[in-house]
């Protein structure tokens, strides 16, 4: 673990990361290749958590609109989402042989283990990756905040933020822009006050609290999750002046 610049991590995986080109669900070569990538990270020595999202099921936000719900509701039904996105990595984690621990805010005692910090600690120093599903347990809450808290409470080295086909954070969204300028390195003030929208600012804003860097980065690319453990440099690097070395 010498070479290691990031001893533990927490990787944000979007739901719509898991879709690929499909317009719904989950891939089953895409998180296939998800799991053979953190499975050597997990190989090199790194303390992996996941926080995933949902989006590939059900948005809370865009769908409390199209179907007439409160938005609350419809968020309780997003965290039901990253469960089942959750459960279904672990049971491919499980054919890598690979132990896996899923924590989730919300009690669902036959499925899951209840979240309590000190235990997911404990599960990742017996090298076990550990993920946490129902968000932060609590509506109007995304799940960009409920990884950057978790990443808080677990005392994480880094914020991974792993994106579909975007390496990194840009000026606009490139996809729509071709003159769109990425950036090597930003502060966490600049995200907020340049209100680009790639990280929740909530989010954000808990890293910047408890100085974890974010690193966003390609996740279609095979390599960039053990460029970034290594220190090298990959994607787009977001805290503060202590971390512009990183």
């Amino acid at each position: 673990m010498d070479n290691l610049k990031y001893k533990r991590i927490l990787l944000k995986i979007s739901g719509e990361a898991l879709m690929a080109d499909q317009g719904f669900g989950i891939d089953p070569e895409t998180i296939n290749k998800v799991a053979v990538q953190i499975k050597k990270l997990k190989e090199l020595g790194v303390e992996i958590a996941i926080v995933v999202g949902g989006g590939n099921i059900f948005r809370g936000v865009q769908n409390s609109t199209k179907l007439g719900m409160d938005q609350a509701s419809a968020d309780y039904v997003g965290m039901l989402a990253t469960t089942m996105n959750a459960l279904v990595l672990q049971g491919v984690f499980k054919k890598m042989d690979v132990p896996t621990r899923v924590l989730n805010a919300i009690t669902m005692n036959q499925i899951a283990e209840p979240y309590i910090r000190l235990r997911a600690i404990r599960h990742l120093e017996k090298g076990r990756v550990v993920i946490f599903a129902g968000g932060t347990g609590n509506p109007f809450f995304t799940t960009d905040t409920a990884a950057a808290l978790r990443a808080s409470e677990i005392d994480a080295d880094a914020m991974l933020m792993a994106k579909n086909k975007v390496n990194g954070v840009y000026s606009k969204d490139p996809r729509k822009h071709s003159d769109a300028e990425k950036f090597d390195y930003i502060s966490y003030d600049d995200m907020i006050v340049k209100d680009l929208k790639v990280i929740d600012t909530a989010a954000i804003a808990l890293c910047k609290n408890s100085n974890i860097p974010i690193i966003v980065f390609d996740f279609a690319n095979t390599e960039s999750m053990e460029k970034i453990v290594k220190g090298e440099k990959e994607g787009t690097l977001v805290g503060g002046l202590s971390n512009h070395a990183c």
